[in-house]
């Protein structure tokens, strides 16, 4: 099955011509069958770049998914035209008030690090959306940053600021083979690293939350929370091949101290195209992710969140 997109989503045009499964609206209206509602709550400033990535992965399912997008509710983002987060984007305080629910939220990271996360201009607003997610959302998935506030807000475990950024394409060790979100996972894997902040190994534990993917090198990336119906993400599993080019091209004419992202260019070679090593562990994670949430999401929408 696919995902449903509207047809004048940039997404719609990029994803059919990568060969991944697309419905319009108008089809999917003609389906008897429920999708999944999957949420994807945008705090990235290249807007369109990040559905694409999220959408992509989500979109590679065999099931049929409704895909959301969601801003914060005041704040406005000056990289995407303005007639894209009108066509396409409701502010969180209208999804909040209509009181529908959806099987899985996605909230994606923000380029905020260095900031207290106190001082964030729209972190009350932020706090009110993990509240709301244990009463309308059957499961919550926080990546990079969103991951970082998410279990900075249910259990208080902060993130540090590094005296260099993480940057590279970073081998990873699986902890927990068992778990349903790595079903066909390999041993180790490589995974996009990109901040300027960690976590620590041993507050994840005290708080008694399970890694279920780790790295000698950056530390905790993957952890589950199971009584919040969560999983956050410190990495970028979602990154186009280019992304992390992008981002070392950008610092480099900017004239910002950066290191060449490790393990990324053949030969830590910048002139020579990089190595996209993660892109099937990117499909199993986040389809493995929507199975979990087919399987055991209420069929009755109202249901989400009852037993919570």
């Amino acid at each position: 099955m696919p995902i449903r997109l509207p047809s004048d989503l940039p997404a719609f045009d990029v994803l059919t011509r990568e060969g991944v499964m697309v419905m319009s609206d108008e089809q999917a209206s003609r389906q008897d069958i429920r999708p999944l509602r999957i949420g994807l709550l945008n705090l990235m400033p290249k807007k369109i770049q990040t559905e694409n990535q999220f959408a992509r992965l989500i979109g590679a399912t065999p099931l049929q998914i409704d895909f959301q997008l969601i801003r914060m509710s005041e704040h406005q983002t000056k990289n995407t035209a303005a007639e894209h987060m009108e066509a396409f984007y409701r502010p969180f305080s209208d999804v909040e008030a209509s009181g529908e629910k959806l099987d899985g939220l996605l909230i994606t990271g923000a380029p905020i690090e260095h900031l207290p996360f106190e001082e964030v201009t729209y972190w009350d607003e932020l706090r009110r959306v993990f509240d709301w997610t244990q009463t309308h959302v059957h499961s919550t998935f926080g990546v990079c940053w969103g991951g970082m506030a998410m279990i900075y807000h249910f259990h208080g475990v902060k993130k540090h600021i590094l005296d260099h950024k993480a940057f590279g394409a970073v081998r990873h060790r699986n902890l927990q083979p068992a778990s349903p979100y790595l079903r066909g996972f390999s041993d180790d894997m490589v995974i996009p690293v990109s901040r300027w902040t960690e976590m620590h190994r041993d507050e994840i534990i005290a708080a008694g939350l399970p890694i279920l993917i780790d790295s000698d090198l950056t530390g905790p990336c993957l952890v589950e929370d199971p009584d919040h119906r969560a999983l956050y993400v410190f990495n970028h599993f979602e990154y186009d091949s280019g992304t992390l080019k992008e981002e070392y091209d950008r610092d480099v004419e900017a004239g910002k101290p950066i290191n060449v992202p490790a393990n990324y260019y053949p030969d830590d070679d910048p002139s020579k195209p990089p190595q996209n090593r993660w892109r099937s562990h990117a499909h199993l994670l986040y389809g493995n992710w929507v199975n979990q949430i087919y399987q055991t999401t209420p069929y009755a929408l109202s249901d989400i969140g009852s037993a919570g």
